[in-house]
């Protein structure tokens, strides 16, 4: 299942009266005969081919990015050399437009990195054409495929329409028997299993979520050794152990280096044989933990920490300056999705009756949440135990982060009762907003009761 989440990047105002969207991705299975699965094949082949042909284009053109232009350009080509139909042909511009933009993208990202001492390496993403490798190809909606009765799906290829019956989840095929709206669409072939899937963007209105409605607060805090750590207001806690999964998905890394380094036909070989496999592993452990911490905790406010630009933000040194325990601890922290855990727990939260949200996570692993004293020194040698160095309250490191973004869920949620607004992310573009807020953070006391204000409770 592919799922495309809805966080709230700014405060909106939660009116009775509306709704909220939320848009995923539905994997179907499409059931084809021999005819019908070649003609499927030939489309997807034919579009690789017109998109490196295109990309070619825009490469010996000054590496244009301007759709209008390329499509101006390549149209009767793309039409008379790989006979793809005009919507196709269309989207075949875009699509390599789309893609020379971000390469433009990271390349300005890097001069400006080079120019600030950052590094010493040039982005040479540019220095040739962009080469396709996947056949995915995209589809528009009601030009490209529609949707049929009696559970069937129409699809465009290069000798027209084909109509294929389809299953997929149930939750998912009963959305699209509703006539949820729908958006945009890949047909994706699984090679090992020669099989066609047809993921569709869909968009369901939900109920719109209230204070009286998401009664539960929850604070997520997420690592690696465990990947995740959830605790409540009330009490509760519990944790999520990597100890089975990170192993395994340092051994296919491990593996994966060694056969790149290899470069022969037989590692080349191997490499095809596991590709994707590391990927698979660290999907699938955060499906299975998004889903039970939101089966876990119905109808609640649950409180994610905002980690965007997370490595660039912790200090320690990198490159060439960083140890060797430093670049191993440097690679531990990029390798995990931390990212993808929170986008699944946003979605799965939404469908289920509850609303993700995002908190500061500024100092949560070194404030005590018992008298609210901060100290690097409150994690001793940076370990697992967390002693602070005022109180002397001791308790898991990790469960300590978690407690401090429930109670600064909790805070936005007492914000929300009062105000009628919700901030789903923090605002992290002033400095005395973010000053503001962390003196906020530092009046907030552990308590097992809720209707507290923050501000107001003190350990005894």
């Amino acid at each position: 299942m592919f799922i495309e989440p809805l966080l709230l990047d700014k405060s909106v105002r939660m009116e009775h009266t509306c709704s909220m969207k939320q848009t995923l991705v539905a994997k179907l299975k499409l059931q084809t005969t021999p005819e019908q699965f070649q003609a499927l094949r030939q489309t997807q082949l034919a579009y690789r081919d017109a998109l490196n042909f295109v990309s070619r284009y825009a490469f010996a053109h000054g590496k244009m990015s301007n759709k209008v232009k390329l499509q101006d350009g390549t149209y009767p080509d793309i039409r008379l050399r790989y006979g793809l139909p005009a919507q196709m042909a269309c989207s075949i511009a875009r699509h390599v437009a789309a893609t020379y933009k971000g390469l433009w993208t990271k390349l300005r990202k890097n001069a400006e990195a080079r120019k600030a001492g950052h590094t010493k390496k040039r982005y040479r993403g540019l220095d040739a054409a962009p080469k396709f490798v996947s056949p995915t190809l995209e589809y528009q909606v009601g030009r490209d495929y529609s949707f049929k009765t009696e559970q069937r799906v129409s699809i465009l290829t290069l000798h027209g329409r084909v109509v294929l019956p389809y299953t997929g989840y149930d939750q998912h095929v009963a959305f699209i028997l509703r006539g949820a709206s729908l958006g945009g669409a890949k047909l994706w072939y699984d090679k090992p299993r020669k099989q066609f899937y047809l993921l569709v963007s869909l968009q369901v209105e939900l109920a719109p979520p209230t204070p009286q409605t998401h009664t539960g607060i929850v604070g997520i805090d997420v690592g690696i050794r465990y990947l995740a750590v959830t605790a409540t207001t009330t009490g509760k806690q519990a944790f999520y152990s990597g100890k089975h999964i990170v192993p395994k998905a340092n051994h296919y890394a491990r593996l994966r280096k060694r056969l790149q380094r290899k470069g022969t036909r037989s590692a080349t070989r191997r490499l095809v044989q596991i590709s994707r496999r590391e990927r698979r592993l660290k999907q699938d452990a955060n499906h299975v933990v998004s889903r039970r911490i939101v089966d876990a905790h119905p109808h609640s406010l649950i409180g994610l920490e905002e980690l965007t630009d997370i490595r660039e933000r912790l200090k320690g040194r990198k490159g060439k300056w960083a140890s060797g325990k430093q670049r191993k601890a440097n690679a531990a922290r990029s390798k995990w999705t931390f990212a993808e855990l929170h986008r699944m727990l946003a979605y799965k939260a939404l469908l289920s009756g509850s609303m993700a949200i995002k908190v500061d996570a500024a100092f949560s692993s070194q404030a005590c949440p018992r008298c609210g004293h901060t100290d690097k020194r409150n994690r001793p040698n940076k370990g697992l135990l967390f002693v602070c160095q005022k109180c002397h309250f001791t308790l898991h490191a990790d469960l300590i982060g978690a407690r401090n973004v429930a109670l600064r869920t909790l805070l936005a949620r007492q914000d929300w009762t009062s105000t009628g607004v919700l901030s789903g992310r923090p605002d992290g573009s002033d400095r005395e907003a973010k000053a503001a807020r962390r003196l906020r953070y530092a009046e907030l006391r552990w308590s097992p009761d809720p209707s507290l204000r923050p501000s107001a409770v003190r350990s005894t």
